[in-house]
């Protein structure tokens, strides 16, 4: 986990040389969702290889609202950092649709490496966005979004820093306009492609049939959404190199926080759910405080 004294790097180098190395890997990599910096280091102590932070669960946990653009650039980078600084594994953020245009594009592709992601990815939607899974969607024109993606390919400092293009155009276009699009990203210099919210298995097979041998491709297994929750043994067999699994921390949270919250409120008292809890002793250790211990001894006077 991200130590208060660590450096950045790993037994296999950097976090972004790390993930560079998984996604060329034999095994889709698996990345789960984390919404916070604590969730994000329980997805570490459960021992996946990457996180990813995804931007529904950034805006239900800061501001307890629908992913729907509320969140600014800041706002997204100022949540990535803490992230970043929790845990040592690979960080893959959200970064919506860049938050403007081109040039906005630069800027936050700046920011989110200074913040320490290991990969990032930007969407071709019309800015206030929507969560990929939402109604209403709209997209910018593809050649505007082929812009942005040059931009960020040149903006980054560290070549190493994974830039992921995804497009919504399948509920707004069709399935053969994403695709299209996701060759034209490739050609701008997209390391990743991801392809959202395909609605049927077919539709998934033809993305990653059509996108074979392109780049690695994502497959965003969003829990309870509009594409078909597939087993991994067939994402696998598919050929996709990222799965994202976004939302279960934050949905397993809810349910489990309302469950004691009911408890509360009808017995007014937790005392009968507490041995299902972690206790005091065992949670404060998860989030570190064996390692303030012993740092306060190392530089005590």
């Amino acid at each position: 986990m991200g130590d208060l004294v660590s450096t950045s790097e790993t037994p296999s180098g950097t976090p972004r040389a790390r993930l560079r190395e998984l996604l060329a890997g034999p095994e889709p990599l698996i990345a789960p969702g984390a919404y916070d910096a604590l969730s994000a280091r329980l997805v570490e102590q459960a021992g996946f290889d990457a996180v990813y932070m995804t931007g529904f669960g950034t805006s239900a946990s800061r501001i307890g609202r629908p992913d729907v653009g509320l969140l600014s650039a800041g706002d997204m980078v100022d949540q990535v950092r803490r992230l970043v600084d929790a845990v040592d594994r690979p960080v893959i953020a959200d970064a919506d649709t860049g938050y403007g245009n081109a040039i906005n594009v630069i800027h936050t592709v700046r920011a989110y490496e200074q913040a320490g992601v290991a990969a990032l990815h930007l969407e071709d939607q019309v800015m206030p966005k929507k969560c990929g899974h939402m109604s209403g969607k709209v997209v910018v024109p593809r050649e505007e979004m082929v812009g942005k993606i040059r931009a960020a390919v040149e903006a980054r400092r560290d070549p190493d820093l994974v830039l992921v293009a995804r497009t919504d155009a399948a509920a707004v276009h069709g399935l053969d306009d994403a695709i299209e699009r996701a060759r034209a990203f490739a050609d701008a210099g997209a390391d990743v492609l991801f392809v959202e919210a395909p609605t049927s298995e077919d539709d998934i097979a033809t993305v990653a049939r059509e996108l074979h041998g392109v780049a690695p491709l994502v497959f965003n297994w969003a829990e309870g959404g509009r594409t078909p929750p597939l087993p991994f043994e067939r994402v696998r067999e598919l050929g996709f190199s990222l799965v994202l699994y976004p939302i279960a921390t934050l949905l397993a949270a809810t349910a489990a926080v309302q469950g004691v919250l009911r408890t509360i409120a009808e017995e007014r008292s937790p005392l009968s759910v507490m041995d299902t809890l972690p206790t005091f002793d065992d949670f404060t250790d998860l989030i570190g405080l064996p390692e303030v211990r012993a740092l306060e001894q190392r530089f005590a006077d």
